[in-house]
Parts: structure tokens; sequence; C-alpha cells
């Protein structure tokens, strides 16, 4: 009897003096990363899972050339360029040190090859040689990877080249660079570039070249499908990468990272903090029809919408009950309507509360209809015909 009630006592200041230490230090230690600046990014929402120092000014060193590759690709996508264009070397793409592909001046390569080469091996002379093909000249081209930056209303960056070589007045930040990566990913091709393990250019000319992806996430983390590594004294060890696993798609940016192959070490720490705390909790599937809009004056009466990107949002794991949505769309839109036009909203709803909205849009192209059509129509609408 008296070993029992000695247990007891002892049980209970046990737990008067657990109740006397601060929450916190029961709390899982928070995460901690050797880079100097991070962010864990989600970019269906934009919402930040962890930072450290997000908004400090840093040399971008290589990442740079993520902007780079996202203004050439949306000028490849407005018909400023093509990706089969034949691209001619200069004297100052020739005259590029640092990692490249060794153009010579005069030398012609398709567009493709080049922005590969950019993507894969980092390759500066490529960033030069591109630059002045798709804006004229090199500085119109960095003027408008500045005002890229400008339109996704970053306020940590500014570029002075297009390849991330050491310069005064050329910096990002963790969180800046997270940003620019979200918005890569709205371009299909950029992003089967930049996951491209080995490539080979000029295969039939004397001197062949194999390309090897610097980012070994592709190897070392499932998932993995991108984006740029980058190094300089200044800069230290930088990676800004993108991982999807069961629907839940991260991006990392690390900067500063001072220990050879420590970028790819501190990301993957990211990420195992990111899919072990959070999950996707889908609310429909991808490219299913969620709705129909009327149409008027159009050559369909009727047009179907689907949500765009992934309907869904990411949720701490433990808590995805009580996660509903509800279709939001206008009762009527007129011809011409185009396919991926925004025709309502879903919208995302946890206990009661909105917690996010999602676009839901045309699925189809409805072009205008002819007169004879909607007279057609008036006369049907008289006579009830159907």
């Amino acid at each position: 009897m008296k070993r029992s009630t000695f247990r007891l006592s002892l049980a209970m200041v046990f737990f008067f003096l657990a109740s006397l230490i601060p929450v916190q230090a029961w709390a899982a230690p928070p995460l901690e990363t050797q880079a100097d600046s991070a962010v864990l990014m989600d970019p269906t929402t934009g919402a930040i899972l962890f930072e450290k120092n997000s908004h400090k000014r840093v040399a971008p060193a290589s990442v740079t050339k993520l902007m780079t590759l996202l203004v050439a690709f949306e000028a490849i996508e407005q018909g400023k360029a093509s990706l089969d264009d034949k691209v001619v070397t200069s004297q100052r793409a020739f005259e590029m040190g640092g990692s490249q592909i060794y153009l010579e001046p005069g030398e012609e390569m398709v567009m493709r090859d080049l922005l590969i080469s950019i993507a894969v091996h980092s390759a500066n002379d490529a960033c030069v040689a591109v630059a002045e093909h798709i804006s004229g000249s090199y500085e119109a081209y960095v003027d408008d990877m500045n005002k890229k930056a400008q339109s996704l209303g970053l306020k940590d960056t500014h570029f002075m080249n297009p390849h991330g070589l050491p310069v005064d007045n050329h910096y990002t930040s963790a969180h800046d660079m997270a940003v620019i990566a979200r918005e890569a990913l709205k371009h299909p091709t950029l992003m089967q570039f930049v996951a491209i393990k080995h490539h080979k250019i000029r295969e039939s000319s004397s001197k062949p070249m194999q390309l090897d992806n610097h980012n070994r996430l592709l190897w070392w983390y499932p998932g993995t499908d991108g984006f740029k590594t980058g190094w300089t004294s200044e800069a230290k060890y930088c990676l800004v990468s993108t991982v999807e696993r069961d629907n839940l798609r991260l991006i990392a940016s690390v900067f500063g990272v001072p220990e050879i192959r420590g970028h790819f070490k501190e990301s993957m720490k990211l990420y195992n903090y990111g899919f072990s705390r959070y999950t996707f909790k889908s609310v429909a599937k991808p490219g299913e029809p969620l709705g129909e809009v009327a149409v008027g004056k159009g050559r369909k009466e009727r047009v179907q919408v689907v949500a765009q990107g992934k309907p869904g949002l990411i949720v701490e794991r433990g808590k995805e009950k009580g996660i509903e949505s509800r279709v939001e769309l206008e009762p009527y839109a007129t011809a011409p309507i185009a396919q991926g036009q925004k025709l309502g909203d879903l919208v995302i709803v946890q206990n009661g509360q909105e917690v996010s909205r999602i676009d839901l849009v045309a699925k189809e192209d409805v072009p205008k209809g002819t007169l004879t059509m909607e007279l057609t129509k008036i006369w049907q609408a008289m006579y009830g015909i159907r």
C-alpha cells in the first residue's frame, strides 16, 4: 500500500513540475537548416510553410537562369521566337566564361538545344545567345527579366545579366526565387527541359557534347522534376527546386549553403519537413466538368467549366476533416469564349470558413455564332422548337 502511495505521489509531483514548463518546450523541435536563407512554399496558393531570412537579398549565381528560361519561354509562347529558330552565336556569347557549351563565333544552334543547355548544363554562352536572339540585345533581355520581376511583385530582386556571374546590383531572395519558380510551373515545356538528366548536342558534328544535369535531386529525391542549381564563391551553394508526391507539390529555395552538395541536403531536409507535416486534399478530379454556363450569341448554347490546376488544397496532416467545396458560376457569358477563360470560382471551405478559391474556366472555345444561327434560335424560341 505504501509503495502505491509513493508512486502516486511521484506522478503528482511530475505532472506539477511539467505544468510549470512552457508549452513550447514540449513541442517538436523547429526545422533547422545550414542555408543562410530558405523558403518552403506551397505553389498552389503561394503559402509559405517554412522560411528563414526569406527576404534577405543574396547573390543568386546560376539560379538566375530560371528567370532567363521563364522570359524565353514566355517569348516563345507569345510568338516572338520559336524552339526551331536557328540562333547565331555572337562574339559576346563566345567570350563568356564559366560553365559553357563552347559556342564559336558565327556558330548556328537551334533554340531548343540552347535552352536545354541552359536548363541542364547551366551554359553561360547559351544564355547570351538566347538573350540577343529574343530581345535584340543582351541589355534589352536583362530589362525584360527585370520587367517580369516587377510584374510578379518582387521587392528583393534585380538582375544585371542573364547568367548569374557576380556583378554589383545583381540580387534576389529565397522568397522571390520561390515566386519565380511558382511562375515557371505554368510552362510545361520549361518543366520538361529542367527535368532532363542527360542531353547530347552537336551529335553529327566534329565536337559532340553530352550535357549532364547539375541538379542531383533528380536522382536522389523521388518526385523531383526541376529547377536550377547555382554556385559562386560569393553566393556559395544555391538551389531552387520542386518535388511532387501524392498530388502534393512543394517548392524549396535555399541560398548561401557553405558546404559542397549541401544545397541538396538542405533542400531534402525542407522537403522531408513538408511532406511529413502536410498532405493534399482533393475536392474534385483534375479536368472534371464542375458545371455549365449559358452562352449567348455563340455556336453553342452552354459551355462546361473545369478547375484551373488541381482542385484541392494543402492541409496539415490530421486536419483534413470538414473540408467541402461549392461552385460559384457566372449566370451568363457572351461569345466568343476562349478555352481557359474564367467563368467562376470553386470555393473551398473548412468547418464553414472559406480557405481557398480556384478559378473555374471554360473547357473549350465557343466561337461567336453567325447571323443565320441567331435568327434560327429566335425562330425556334418563337415556335417552341428545340
